[in-house]
């Protein structure tokens, strides 16, 4: 409903609850809180967006005269937290580069269904984006491994490359697990579209509460939830279309001078669901 209402709100409002949700500012950065469902960038049937109301930011951070903050980064319009804008244009491309070539640690927190097996490690799988023939033909990323077991003797096969694919890393820990589910500190070392989503989905087999685009292959549909699941969240499964995807950037090391670091807790839907799935947050 929240994303709903900042989607028809006028910019000079939206520009207000980003500035409330201001976590640090110094001379060269502004580090905002973004807000579940809103995008970074326009598009066909987007009203507003974080791009359009930097202007009006700026100005309300600091002055009239101001000159609009610049994106230094990407977040999904689904994803909360950490955002980091310049004051200057120099500032955006000295953190761009930053960015570019992996400086900065990004510490994401996701809730789950089901638990990693093993509880922690890394998963190195390269990613493709797919169009997906089914009923109604849509697009998605997915995998595209560098070895398959051989059906017939079981043994490891180095598969052709596809020259589409990019390498994507990621690192995970289970920080705790309960009512079939998991809260889990993700660290993407590579920065590929839908890299944890993926990842996590078909590579561990553990798709993020409220990811519908990526609890299936073929299908558009809402996600199944098991039924403990179900029950602590006081929900039916017919309303499981409504669960927004619980994907969190939790934290960001910034390299800038000294190191900075970075925090947001995350949006009050999701402190309820771990709650209600009786997962209780690290104290870090």
């Amino acid at each position: 409903m929240l994303s709903k209402q900042l989607q028809q709100v006028h910019p000079n409002v939206l520009a207000k609850v980003l500035k409330q949700g201001t976590v640090y500012q110094n001379e060269e950065i502004v580090v905002i809180n973004k807000p579940y469902g809103l995008p970074v960038h326009g598009g066909p049937g987007i009203k507003n967006c974080i791009a359009d109301v930097l202007p009006i930011l700026a100005k309300m951070l600091q002055n009239m005269k101001a000159e609009p903050l610049h994106l230094c980064h990407r977040l999904d319009k689904e994803t909360t937290g950490v955002m980091v804008l310049a004051r200057s244009k120099e500032a955006a491309e000295r953190i761009r580069l930053l960015f570019k070539t992996r400086q900065v640690e990004k510490i994401y927190w996701a809730i789950s269904l089901g638990d990693p097996d093993p509880a922690e490690g890394i998963v190195e799988i390269p990613i493709v984006e797919k169009e997906v023939q089914s009923h109604q033909s849509h697009y998605k990323m997915t995998l595209a491994p560098n070895y398959r077991l051989s059906p017939e003797d079981g043994k490891v096969v180095k598969i052709r490359k596809n020259h589409n694919a990019e390498s994507a890393v990621t690192r995970y820990r289970l920080l705790a697990s309960s009512s079939a589910c998991s809260l889990l500190e993700l660290q993407p070392i590579t920065g590929v579209k839908h890299q944890i989503r993926v990842h996590l989905a078909y590579g561990l087999g553990c798709p993020i509460l409220g990811d519908h685009k990526y609890s299936h292959w073929s299908k558009l549909a809402p996600q199944k939830l098991p039924e403990i699941t179900l029950k602590r969240l006081k929900l039916e499964q017919s309303k499981a279309r409504y669960l927004p995807l619980h994907l969190h950037a939790h934290r960001l090391s910034l390299p800038l001078g000294e190191r900075l670091n970075l925090v947001c807790k995350p949006p009050l839907f999701f402190e309820k669901t771990l709650k209600k799935l009786r997962l209780d947050i690290p104290n870090d």
